[in-house]
């Protein structure tokens, strides 16, 4: 078995009104593929909104800290330009929010269009009579518009692994487990076993990990957060460390984040916080996603891992979220 290595809204959404001057659609024939890195973002905005309370109210939202991660790490890559630079290459950028300040509106609101001049792309455009009513509607809707970009961005993700999947580790998945899931390619199976399986990206300076496991469920008290964290333990100590004896675990010094959400009408356990090894020194940031399979009455967890020393972690933690989205059980 291989171990561990160190690494040297609803938003109110309006067709744009009468008049204003933003984009136009292209055939699809003419449509180039989308620009800049996922989580990067273009702001077109005139420089008196971007050094107001326009601006400001802007970065408090796109940039706020994304929790959990090693050290600080935005939300969103924001780069600014004022209309004069929205040419050439910044036009066809994946992620666009237009700000627009036109006293003949008589509303407030954000307008949204998908695959403007590239694919896959989404374009943004805030637009309101003066500049208070902008900064109003965006402390009020700030968790809409986060969730919209990143919603983007997971759904473009969600659908590479779909075309760009991993069969073998998508079958291992299905034998040992029942459900269906999509993987991309690059991932490596380390070890697959009936009740575990684990596989892994490695890049040159980082990697990705993702462990699956299987147990009996005893009822309510199997989702408790104290009883997810003694099985994310137990079953993480299957990974070994770099050093003889060292093993994967939960960090002590933060306690992971529990909440309960549904996605497709199922209900599902997160836990996120902090890995460590013990008996070495590693970590980074670990997300786990538990559910019940009523068919099989048994407890299902998919328990994903970060370790990027030396880079930026935000977008690895993105990658491996998203795999939750690829998850599909047998219709009951």
């Amino acid at each position: 078995m291989k171990s561990l290595h160190r690494i040297v809204l609803p938003l109110v959404v309006l067709v744009l009104a009468t008049g204003c001057d933003a984009f136009r659609t292209l055939s699809d024939s003419r449509r180039k593929t989308a620009q800049g890195k996922p989580y990067e973002l273009i702001v077109v905005c005139p420089q008196t909104e971007w050094t107001g309370a326009v601006g400001d109210t802007l970065r408090s939202i796109l940039t706020a800290p994304v929790p959990f991660l090693n050290q600080t790490e935005p939300l969103f890559d924001v780069l600014r330009v004022t209309e004069r630079g929205f040419t050439n290459v910044v036009v066809d950028h994946r992620n666009v929010l237009k700000v627009l300040v036109d006293p003949s509106l008589e509303t407030t609101a954000i307008a949204v269009q998908y695959d403007v001049t590239s694919e896959p792309q989404i374009v943004l455009t805030l637009q309101g009579p003066d500049q208070q009513s902008l900064v109003d509607y965006l402390s009020e809707h700030r968790a809409e518009l986060v969730q919209m970009l990143e919603k983007t961005e997971r759904d473009r993700s969600v659908k590479y692994n779909e075309a760009y999947g991993n069969p073998g580790i998508e079958q291992a998945i299905r034998r040992s487990f029942g459900v269906d899931m999509h993987v991309p390619k690059g991932y490596v199976l380390a070890v697959d076993t009936p009740d575990f399986l684990w596989a892994r990206y490695e890049y040159p300076t980082a990697s990705q990990g993702f462990i699956i496991y299987s147990y009996p469920y005893e009822g309510p008290q199997s989702l408790s957060p104290e009883a997810l964290l003694a099985a994310r333990n137990r079953f993480a100590a299957r990974i070994p460390g770099p050093s003889d004896g060292s093993y994967m675990t939960t960090s002590e010094v933060f306690p992971p984040d529990y909440r309960m959400f549904r996605l497709e009408g199922r209900l599902w356990c997160e836990l996120r916080g902090f890995w460590d090894v013990a008996g070495d020194f590693m970590g980074g940031p670990f997300v786990s996603y538990t559910t019940v399979d009523t068919a099989t009455n048994r407890v299902f967890t998919l328990d994903c891992y970060v370790y990027s020393p030396k880079q930026h972690k935000r977008n690895f933690v993105r990658g491996v979220e998203h795999l939750l989205y690829g998850i599909s059980f047998p219709e009951q």
